[in-house]
């Protein structure tokens, strides 16, 4: 069974890099796309990004000047860095694996199947 796990320093203050990592144990993270995902407060999901287990990377429009994402397969973790944070970042970040279905090479992507239970950041001096 597929498991998430998020990490990161829970308190960060403004202008600085924002680090997070999505350890997954119990598979592997090849030919599935891993997103990283937001909930502010009182508010909906926002989609950050994902990356494919080759390191391609598709961000939100509207933060992907400030994002990057990265993959190390050796130690089956998906990394996230927000540079420039604000208070607007803060919020409870997920990471989430996208469903695979099919046999290599014709593969179909659909939903998010497995979370991360979230880890919360708060942007703050």
């Amino acid at each position: 069974q597929v498991q998430l796990h998020e990490s990161g320093p829970g308190l960060v203050k403004p202008s600085e890099t924002l680090s997070l990592t999505c350890t997954v144990s119990g598979g592997f993270l090849t030919s599935f796309y891993w997103n990283w995902i937001r909930q502010s407060a009182g508010k909906g999901l926002e989609w950050i990004g994902r990356i494919y287990s080759s390191g391609t990377t598709d961000f939100n429009p509207s933060l992907e000047s400030r994002v990057t994402m990265s993959v190390d397969m050796s130690r089956n973790e998906i990394s996230l860095k927000l540079t420039s944070v604000t208070a607007a970042d803060t919020a409870v970040y997920y990471c989430a694996r996208v469903d695979r279905r099919g046999n290599y090479p014709n593969y179909h992507y659909y939903g998010l199947d497995v979370w991360g239970h979230g880890t919360a950041v708060s942007v703050s001096s």
